[in-house]
């Protein structure tokens, strides 16, 4: 079998499109001015600033105004959560997320409770999914804020936002939603999904890293995390990251063209080949993840009897980029809390692989990796401590 080279860790990162890369070169030299200055050079980069602005904006059927431009996914989320929470604890201190979410939302959550706030953290079922009657009878005269997030990171579970936002909405309670996984895949409006804030990122819908961005409805009021100049509406003090929000507005355009082209569509179509061939192949394979309501691009098992590490390293050294999780927490030993909360135990979640896909992976790229898999499994399935008695 020829080696190929299959990146399938899209949920780590994405590369970023030449049409992106091309429309960020000019704010490196010749547009180089500071978008707060009034003068010719930053005026004319401030228009690119508002166009990107309103590019993401029409990715989320959000108004302009509703954007702000953040350092990244985990900026955004420390915004949103931080600045919702204190912003309501005159009325009330408790606080909901689940127990799945990113170390971005749940290190956030759990830093509250260490400043005041009463932290509950839902449990999910064997999908990955909050319940969204759980979730109703969480709720206490003083919730003020709720986080669960739009889509899991690790197995690609779709959570019921719609039905959580709304009964957050019929009490009041400011909701947020991180969607760095979901967006630029699957179409979000916010016009009719009841959210109060969501969160996003560039480098996952391939435009460049270190950019992301808070959708903040219009009338929701928080205080900001990093104090200045009072730049992005006085919410993130900085002289704006420019390259990266033209960048960033590029690929929110291209990603709507990609649901108007049904490129999900093909996604799903290699997803659902993926694993349906890797469980028609290989033994003892658990999907995690909801079957049917997770990310068109997005395919987790866990392959029991297995080091999910070694296999990692096996799959690269026959040229397939995977993971075993959160790319975040990659370096540690310690297995998946998602698959944990989930419900699955230390030995099975050691063994656990995801194969996420971007929109240039082919049925080709599929085959390959369908074909190189097994063996790899064979091998250290053999040699493993995880092995069968």
């Amino acid at each position: 079998m020829e080696q190929r080279r299959v990146y399938l860790d899209h949920s780590a990162t994405t590369p970023v499109d030449d049409r992106v890369l091309e429309a960020m070169m000019p704010f490196f030299k010749g547009d180089f001015g500071n978008p707060n200055s009034i003068h010719a050079w930053g005026r004319r980069v401030r228009e690119h600033v508002n166009g990107a602005r309103e590019r993401v904006a029409s990715l989320l059927g959000a108004e302009p105004r509703e954007i702000i431009f953040t350092g990244g996914g985990s900026e955004a989320d420390n915004l949103a959560i931080k600045g919702g929470a204190f912003a309501l604890k005159a009325r009330g201190k408790h606080v909901i997320t689940s127990a799945i979410e990113h170390h971005a939302v749940l290190d956030t959550v759990k830093w509250l409770g260490e400043n005041g706030f009463d932290v509950t953290i839902l449990p999910v079922d064997a999908q990955g999914m909050v319940s969204p009657e759980t979730f109703r009878n969480s709720l206490r005269e003083d919730t003020v804020f709720a986080t669960v997030m739009y889509a899991n990171n690790e197995v690609g579970t779709v959570q019921p936002i719609a039905e959580l936002g709304a009964i957050c909405r019929e009490r009041g309670i400011l909701f947020h939603t991180d969607a760095v996984q979901a967006a630029g895949h699957i179409p979000i409006d916010v016009r009719t999904l009841p959210v109060d804030m969501l969160t996003l990122s560039a480098h996952k819908m391939y435009g460049p890293k270190g950019v992301g961005a808070l959708y903040l409805r219009k009338g929701v009021r928080i205080p900001p995390l990093v104090h200045g100049g009072g730049q992005e509406f006085g919410l993130r003090s900085g002289t704006e990251n420019t390259a990266g929000i033209v960048g960033f507005g590029e690929a929110a355009l291209l990603a709507l063209d990609r649901f108007e082209n049904g490129d999900d569509e093909k996604e799903r179509f290699l997803r659902d080949k993926l694993i349906d061939g890797i469980q028609a192949r290989i033994d003892a394979v658990l999907l995690t993840g909801h079957r049917t309501r997770r990310l068109p691009f997005h395919a987790s098992v866990c392959i029991e009897h297995i080091e999910g590490e070694a296999m990692l390293l096996r799959l690269d050294a026959v040229g397939i980029g995977a993971s075993s999780g959160s790319a975040c927490t990659s370096g540690s030993l310690d297995p998946s809390h998602v698959l944990l909360a989930m419900g699955l135990s230390h030995v099975t979640a050691h063994g656990s692989l995801r194969l996420s896909l971007g929109k240039d992976t082919t049925e080709a790229d599929i085959d390959y990796v369908l074909d190189a898999l097994p063996p790899v499994v064979e091998t250290l399935r053999a040699m493993s401590p995880f092995g069968r008695k």
